[in-house]
């Protein structure tokens, strides 16, 4: 990869001096001389390149950071107000954090603790959950289950049920979910009846739409204020983009 991005500065810098120095016009003999001269002040100069890659990373940097903060601000509402995910921490915190998980996913329950512990200690955080199933059938009959208690049973139980599903490190069939239920004090009944419903179904569907625009591929992916934190992050660096994120609202 540094191979390929020195080359290509290379070609390039030598392409901007031609360009000023109108190299089509010159002779075979004069473009050769040319070259050459060009070479040997690189191979002299090497720092010259390194500066000039270390500019163009710079430069991809920040039309990545660019194209992710409009890539937000053009999905902002879906992201952060579609009516229907649960919002949790202080509805009225100054920051907001939206996860999108899966109820399988090892690294989301690896993360599980540490938002916690964040919500916890902060006190100022709205945080929403985007059920985001996609690591098989299994999944999405967590999520559907999930979804099913909000809409039945209310907020409440839906954190009870999410924080379980989040620490079961076992299958997650119909058995499993009849139990939780029974653990909860949930009318499963009325929350199986529901898990098919059109309501539940649009919730997951609408959530994928959102990932696929949002270039969402993995599970935990995270934003954070206008950041995108895609994969998962230690407690002690959700902190710090906190902390980044007030300072510059401040």
């Amino acid at each position: 990869m540094f191979r390929t991005i020195l080359t290509a500065m290379t070609f390039s810098l030598i392409a901007t001096i031609g360009h000023a120095f109108d190299i089509e016009s010159m002779s075979d003999e004069e473009r050769a001389t040319f070259r050459a001269e060009i070479r040997a002040y690189l191979l002299e100069n090497p720092e010259v390149i390194m500066e000039a890659v270390q500019i163009l990373e710079t430069r991809r940097a920040e039309q990545a950071a660019q194209a992710e903060l409009a890539l937000f601000r053009d999905n902002r509402e879906e992201i952060y107000n579609d009516g229907v995910s649960y919002i949790g921490g202080n509805p009225d915190g100054d920051v907001t954090i939206v996860e999108f998980l899966d109820y399988r996913c090892g690294y989301c329950k690896r993360a599980f603790p540490s938002v916690e512990q964040l919500l916890e200690s902060d006190g100022n955080i709205r945080f929403i959950v985007k059920e985001f199933p996609i690591l098989g059938e299994a999944s999405v009959l967590a999520s559907r289950y999930a979804l099913s208690v909000k809409f039945s049973a209310g907020d409440e139980a839906y954190k009870q049920v999410h924080d379980k599903l989040m620490l079961h490190n076992g299958d997650i069939n119909e058995g499993y979910l009849a139990r939780l239920s029974r653990e909860l004090g949930v009318d499963h009944g009325d929350v199986a009846a529901r898990m098919d419903s059109q309501e539940v179904l649009d919730v997951i569907a609408a959530n994928r739409q959102l990932g696929q625009k949002l270039a969402i591929q993995g599970t935990p992916s995270f934003v954070m204020g206008e950041n995108f934190v895609r994969g998962f992050v230690e407690l002690d660096q959700m902190r710090a983009i906190v902390e980044s994120i007030r300072n510059e609202q401040s």
